[in-house]
């Protein structure tokens, strides 16, 4: 199947608006304050169930929901920043010199360009996102999307860090990560299909002559970050329901066998949706588990958790974000398999 790119056009979008925002689709001027209420008004709410239903269950849902969403919203807002910067200042000509013409070399090189950027899985949808919009090929901006939250020098550190004197783990992480990114874009290449991105995938076009390069910039992170915002909250709920529901003792059960810990840490991983940064002190206090299993629990979740799937979903459709979530779980969990058991 040959390559689906989806490159941008005044034709396509139906025409650009001011300052490169898309017809028909402008923010509210009070913008600042429905944010505001969004991230307030749900708090005080949830406030006040927790002291109507003041149990412990309410108390750690809490918890959690508050932890996943703390941590990740800040390198949301720097994903959503780059996109809006990517979008305004970076010409589209630096895309095409840097990753190469044939687009089954653009994926690895792509996948290899994480290694140099920090930042959590909840900052690579958007950058991803924009990327395709400047016309870079999906199978290297998916590449990219998903090796920079799992191989970035921050990530490797706190891998190093969270299992001292075993540098074969780090060195696992980063291989199998690599690896997966390498085969999903691969992967997309052989059998991905434009039908399966909605066609607002292309948001912007970037810079328009005549109009400010910070008002786009302005415009483009204002529309990436509310929208993302919401799906990442959702995404969060959703794991605090788990983490409260699902009882500790399932850990014991299935850390005895080989390939059930392995799958299980992989389901725990895209569940719990830890961001990349923190995960490998959570695999390094799973010690019941295997080495093999940890792997896949620091490998699959930067790349598959549940507020992931939500910003995918919300960004690239729905359709698009069951097929490369699944697909992407599958690959990941071969890939710290065959890593793993030669490695550790």
């Amino acid at each position: 199947m040959q390559e689906t790119e989806i490159r941008p056009s005044a034709a396509a979008d139906g025409g650009v608006g001011e300052a490169g925002a898309p017809p028909g689709r402008e923010l509210p001027r009070r913008w600042p304050l429905l944010l505001l209420g969004a991230a307030v008004v749900p708090g005080v709410l949830l406030v006040l169930a927790g002291r109507s239903l003041d149990e412990p269950a309410v108390q750690a849902w809490r918890t959690v929901c508050l932890a996943v969403t703390v941590q990740a919203l800040p390198f949301l807002l720097l994903g959503t920043a780059l996109s809006g910067a990517i979008n305004a200042f970076v010409p589209a000509r630096v895309f095409s010199r840097l990753l190469p013409k044939r687009a089954a070399l653009a994926v690895p090189v792509a996948g290899v360009a994480g290694v140099v950027l920090p930042g959590c899985e909840c900052a690579s949808v958007p950058v991803a996102n924009s990327l395709i919009g400047r016309g870079v090929t999906p199978a290297a901006a998916f590449a990219f999307l998903l090796s920079a939250p799992a191989v970035n020098p921050v990530v490797l550190t706190a891998t190093a860090v969270a299992f001292p004197g075993n540098p074969e783990m780090v060195l696992a992480r980063l291989l199998a990560s690599l690896v997966t990114a390498a085969a999903m874009g691969w992967l997309w290449l052989w059998l991905g299909r434009e039908e399966w991105l909605r066609p607002t995938v292309v948001r912007h076009t970037g810079h328009v002559p005549g109009h400010s390069r910070f008002t786009e910039f302005r415009r483009g992170f204002q529309h990436d970050f509310l929208h993302a915002g919401g799906f990442l909250v959702v995404g969060a709920m959703a794991a605090a329901t788990f983490n409260v529901t699902v009882p500790r003792s399932l850990l014991d059960t299935f850390a005895g066998s080989p390939w059930l810990s392995v799958l299980f840490l992989a389901a725990l991983a895209i569940v719990l949706a830890v961001c990349s940064e923190a995960d490998a002190f959570v695999a390094a206090s799973l010690s019941g588990f295997s080495p093999v299993a940890r792997l896949a629990f620091m490998v699959v979740g930067p790349m598959v958790d549940l507020k992931l799937i939500a910003l995918q979903a919300g960004t690239f459709g729905r359709a698009f974000a069951v097929r490369f979530s699944s697909a992407t779980a599958v690959v990941a969990v071969v890939c710290s398999a065959v890593v793993g058991g030669v490695l550790l």
